[in-house]
């Protein structure tokens, strides 16, 4: 199996500045800026890294999906620039994402067996540890924002009685513990979208076809079939983000709408402890901030725990080697997923640490160190990156730096999908004053 897209940036990477090394994301090195400049960021420094689903993305709209990256980067900026911490800040981004109809999340989610929209959710902050999520949710227009309920509710401590607060709800009850905690409710029927629909009922005379003319062995895979062929073709599967914020604490969240044609109650990895994101602070054992969010199968992704995994292995020195690793060991070889022809997945991944500027004009000022990088089994990906350096979005000109990009990350040609692999990165450092 060959990766594809390799170009690794480590952290000691010594590059000159206004540069990146072939296969990386471009523009990812800042140029020098003016201290004045710096200075009065003050406290507005972050970053953040979005993807709008690993599956495949078609040209006819690629301008849309990359549309929604940039809002939810610009979002996730607009709340870094004012100061607010990282687990806030995802999900601000995953709000945008969310609500955009071109997703597979939130408004416009895949419609399951029975016609409804089933979403899961969740979210974790890499300074507390805390984690919150939501499965088989319905009538909730935002299931990220319940899942960060359920996170910040659960910091508060125990309950009457010394009852300890729920990190994970499903499907009515999460649903009446989001009303109760003064999230609005929302019409079932206004949460779907004429394309969710359309491909719904597609689905469906598929499916009734099939089970006129199939023995029940093939009826089975004929619907696994129809199912993972709408998935690739129509609404993707799992959005997320990871951000670091100004105290260098980093946040994952990820939101999905599931397979299409899924059968109610199914739960996904995006709901699942380690399988859908994962975020951590150094401190132990831990030389990096590291935080990930997954997108794809979610069979595949909940029996490899592979956000969990991801962040486990950015610990190493060469966060690409590592990640490439992950990848094709825990995931596409898996042993857990021996019995699988095709794997099918996605992450984003991002590792961080603060180091001292060595210039004599920046004595008061010290680096956030930001590796940053995306890897995907599946036909494509659309990624989106941004940081408070600058949260317009416009292209790099006239000696002004601007680290943000959308971008939609495919495999090379004559590669097959669910066997290879592209993996593609960048570096960024980002002044802020000395605590």
């Amino acid at each position: 199996m060959e990766a594809a897209g390799s170009g690794s940036l480590g952290l000691g990477d010594t590059q000159p500045p206004g540069t990146a090394r072939p296969g990386a994301a471009e523009g990812v090195v800042p140029m020098k800026r003016n201290e004045k400049e710096v200075a009065k960021e003050g406290k507005s420094v972050g970053f953040v890294l979005v993807h709008a689903g690993a599956g495949y993305h078609s040209e006819s709209k690629a301008k849309e999906y990359k549309q929604v990256c940039k809002k939810a980067c610009q979002k996730a900026i607009e709340k870094l620039q004012a100061g607010a911490l990282a687990v806030d800040v995802v999900t601000a981004a995953l709000i945008e994402l969310e609500d955009s109809p071109f997703t597979n999340a939130g408004m416009g989610s895949n419609l399951n067996l029975s016609g409804d929209i089933e979403c899961d959710a969740s979210t974790m902050d890499g300074k507390s540890l805390n984690f919150g999520a939501v499965g088989a949710l319905r009538g909730i227009k935002n299931p990220i924002l319940v899942a960060n309920k359920l996170l910040s509710e659960a910091q508060k401590g125990k309950l009457s009685a010394g009852r300890i607060p729920p990190c994970f709800l499903v499907g009515e009850g999460a649903y009446k513990w989001a009303v109760d905690h003064g999230i609005v409710p929302c019409p079932p029927d206004i949460m779907a979208t004429k394309f969710s629909l359309s491909a719904f009922r597609k689905n469906r005379r598929k499916l009734e076809l099939a089970e006129k003319v199939e023995t029940e062995m093939i009826q089975t895979k004929k619907r696994r079939e129809v199912s993972e062929n709408t998935n690739v073709t129509t609404s993707l599967d799992t959005v997320g983000a990871v951000v670091v914020d100004h105290e260098g604490n980093v946040a994952a969240a990820v939101s999905s709408g599931g397979l299409a044609m899924k059968h109610p109650g199914r739960v996904g990895q995006a709901a699942v402890y380690g399988c859908g994101c994962w975020a951590e602070n150094t401190g132990g054992h831990n030389m990096y901030s590291t935080a990930v969010s997954t997108s794809g199968c979610g069979e595949h992704l909940v029996r490899t725990m592979l956000a969990r995994e991801c962040s486990v292995a950015l610990q190493a020195e060469d966060a690409h080697q590592a990640l490439l690793e992950t990848m094709q060991k825990k995931f596409v070889r898996s042993p857990f997923l021996a019995c699988e022809d095709s794997v099918l997945g996605g992450v984003i991944v991002l590792r961080c640490c603060r180091c001292s500027l060595e210039s004599e004009s920046s004595l008061n000022t010290q680096a956030l160190l930001v590796e940053f990088l995306w890897s995907h089994t599946t036909e494509s990906m659309c990624v989106g990156y941004m940081s408070t350096q600058d949260g317009k979005a416009k292209n790099m000109s006239h000696g002004d730096f601007t680290i943000s990009k959308t971008h939609i990350s495919r495999l090379p040609p004559g590669a097959v999908a669910g066997q290879s692999l592209a993996i593609e990165g960048g570096v960024c450092r980002l002044r802020s004053p000395i605590n």
